[in-house]
């Protein structure tokens, strides 16, 4: 009997799901991070053990020690880095009942092109037509779009609507006479969450002098939630947009409507 046949004499039926249940879980997980901050902190937790494997391979002894230390908490450590994705896979596990109500399965298996058409018209047009009046008339606008606001806190702190997406009512929102038009309004599964919410802002030095305070809170959320954010400029009616830490100005409405496909749809 060669090696060939000692590794998989035992294998069986219970092997092979068991190999294709923890491949569902790591996939499920991956697409939970793909596009998040958290993503890069966990290529930065592998290179780091990558390297600690070099190390002790090397048997550099202060390095290797260091690095055990390093290691004995890093269970802990990880659960604390990564609250909010096991939250949100615990969420959407929880919400398998509902399956209908859930987001994540929608877009996974229902996805067709008469559901983009209907996501289109109804989300996506609506956000476009509002920002091209608010660049015409420099209207200062700065929008949100949370994947998940069950899990998403910051909008608490505003005024909460819960009405579909309009473009009259984005335009009543931002009007420079309404009360609710300090502050950012947070768009999720088609509906305006909440208005006049006080978003948090990036202590990011590098920023052009030229982006206000719209932008640096655009920019301060994308670096701490799963989000996008959008903002027309007061001053010059200006596109921008705010992702995974990163913002992009002065873009066009086709640039915007790019985008909101992916983001959304």
């Amino acid at each position: 009997m060669n090696s060939f046949d000692l590794v998989f004499s035992d294998f069986g039926i219970f092997d092979l799901i068991d190999i294709l249940l923890v491949a569902i879980l790591i996939y499920l997980f991956y697409s939970l991070l793909r596009g998040t901050i958290a993503i890069n902190i966990l290529v930065g937790y592998l290179l780091i053990y990558l390297f600690y494997l070099l190390v002790k391979s090397l048997e550099m002894r202060l390095l290797t020690t260091l690095f055990n230390g390093f290691f004995q908490v890093g269970v802990m450590a990880l659960i604390v880095v990564f609250q909010p994705e096991i939250r949100k896979f615990l969420l959407m596990v929880g919400k398998n009942f509902k399956l209908y109500r859930n987001e994540y399965w929608y877009r996974l298996f229902v996805r067709n092109k008469v559901i983009q058409k209907e996501l289109e018209q109804t989300q996506i047009k609506p956000i476009l037509d509002a920002c091209k009046v608010m660049q015409e008339t420099k209207t200062g606008a700065l929008i949100v779009f949370a994947k998940n606001p069950e899990e998403e806190h910051f909008y608490k702190n505003g005024e909460e609507i819960e009405a579909m997406v309009s473009k009259r009512l984005l335009e009543s929102i931002f009007n420079k006479y309404s009360p609710l038009h300090d502050g950012a309004v947070i768009i999720s599964e088609g509906k305006i969450m909440a208005a006049a919410c006080i978003l948090p802002l990036t202590d990011n030095q590098d920023i052009p002098p030229y982006m206000g305070l719209r932008h640096r809170a655009a920019l301060g959320i994308s670096e701490v939630a799963d989000v996008s954010a959008l903002v027309v400029s007061e001053e010059t009616g200006n596109l921008a947009y705010a992702r995974q830490g990163k913002i992009k100005s002065n873009i066009s409405l086709n640039d915007l409507e790019r985008n909101l496909r992916k983001d959304l749809i």
